[in-house]
């Protein structure tokens, strides 16, 4: 918390609004969910959601009573679960969907296929999805998009019906096929022929390098078969999906070449449908932009010395709406949308925000801000600078819009003083 308050005024003030039982973890998820429910309206939106372990710490950690993360549970921590909304077409950020914090539990367990889904932590892609079907209703279209670990049947059968999932799958399904009584999702869709090749640009990563990869595309309207086993008794024998496979056939001088298995509820005919589907997929990577500004490019929230773990919730529920905020100003930089301010800041921010943006321009034409005012690119700009952005080389990631925005709030905090005392 030194690190977040940088003095120790500000320190006692954010401990005591931490330790304020009042102040919940859900509620500061519900303000964030209620404001990006503003700004959705009329709209095609992406919900991307993903799961994050937050790794604090080894036996001190599990002494305090942080449940086991890590690989084989050596590490004491928490897990976050969260999703935000982009809007389909721009890519523009519109903000925190909802989030989820969780202390698993030191106990014996039940064995995981005898566990109704409500029991298991995979409850949690259902949640999220029929949140954002409840609060996002003044959209145009959703589709909630997500990895791996939500590929299970109860997810595409219990769908909410305003909308529509996009789901990378890992599970080799039996599925109903009129040749084939024992057919498999894998084999079926690996027999087809290829329906389409195009070329893609696949940004950098951790560990990988940004390229153009060439894709392989075949699509097919499948038939998923209700699991034997662990499947809820109301649940429909069968469900129908369109899976949209793409496979990397450019070849690799290193790294795993990509192969998504997408089944989504969307309908898919023709080809450009099924590109469609592969570019909503990619959306997911702003979920993963998200984890890495809250965990290293932002915040080091893994390095945060909290010793009560319903503490630490708190925190990190304050820290991921943060986290959010920064995002959106790194996207919006560019200007490139039509993003506004209040989709970060409030009303009485932007007096300041021009006053600062007046003070911090030169007297070149790219030291002046090019944006307009009111608009999140001109926000953006402003708050680059006071994070030590020479508005000349390079672009302001994570970790200067976070300074920058601290000084902001420190200044904002400086004005509304000076005024309390006029």
């Amino acid at each position: 918390m030194r690190r977040v308050a940088e003095r120790r005024s500000q320190e006692v003030r954010f401990t005591r609004f931490l330790r304020n039982p009042s102040v919940t973890a859900g509620e500061m998820f519900c303000h964030a969910g209620d404001g990006t429910a503003a700004r959705v309206a009329g709209r095609d939106i992406v919900v991307a959601q993903d799961t994050s372990e937050l790794a604090l710490g080894g036996r001190r950690a599990r002494a305090n009573g942080y449940g086991p993360v890590g690989k084989g549970g050596a590490l004491g921590g928490l897990l976050l679960h969260a999703a935000v909304a982009l809007e389909i077409g721009t890519g523009a950020l519109l903000g925190l969907v909802d989030a989820r914090i969780w202390n698993r539990d030191k106990g014996a367990v039940t064995p995981r296929r005898s566990r109704a889904t409500e029991d298991k932590e995979s409850q949690r892609w259902l949640d999220t999805t029929l949140r954002a079907s409840q609060i996002l209703t003044a959209a145009r279209s959703i589709t909630v998009v997500s990895d791996r670990e939500s590929d299970f049947y109860e997810h595409f059968a219990r769908r909410p019906t305003n909308t529509h999932l996009i789901v990378r799958a890992c599970q080799n399904r039996k599925i109903k096929d009129a040749g084939d009584a024992d057919a498999l999702l894998f084999t079926f869709i690996d027999n087809l022929p290829e329906a389409d090749r195009y070329s893609v640009k696949i940004p950098a990563a951790p560990g990988r390098k940004a390229r153009t990869a060439e894709l392989a595309l075949r699509f097919s309207s499948v038939k998923l078969c209700k699991p034997l086993h662990g499947a809820a008794a109301d649940l429909p024998e069968s469900v129908t999906l369109t899976l949209v496979d793409v496979r990397e056939v450019s070849p690799l001088e290193d790294g795993e070449p990509v192969h998504w298995r997408l089944l989504t509820t969307h309908t898919v005919t023709n080809l450009s449908e099924a590109r469609r589907i592969v570019d909503l997929y990619r959306m997911r990577w702003s979920i993963e932009e998200f984890f890495r500004t809250l965990k290293t490019a932002g915040f080091d929230i893994e390095k945060a010395d909290i010793g009560d773990p319903h503490i630490m919730i708190k925190f990190v529920a304050a820290t991921t709406v943060a986290a959010v905020t920064i995002l959106q100003l790194v996207k919006a930089r560019e200007g490139t949308t039509d993003r506004q301010l209040a989709d970060a800041f409030e009303p009485e921010d932007q007096p300041i925000l021009e006053a600062l943006s007046a003070k911090l321009e030169g007297s070149t034409a790219r030291q002046k801000n090019p944006h307009p005012k009111g608009s999140l690119a001109f926000a953006a700009w402003v708050i680059a600078r006071l994070g030590g952005w020479d508005g000349y080389y390079g672009k302001p990631g994570p970790k200067t819009m976070r300074w920058g925005l601290d000084d902001f709030q420190r200044i904002k905090f400086g004005t509304t003083l000076r005024l309390q005392d006029v």
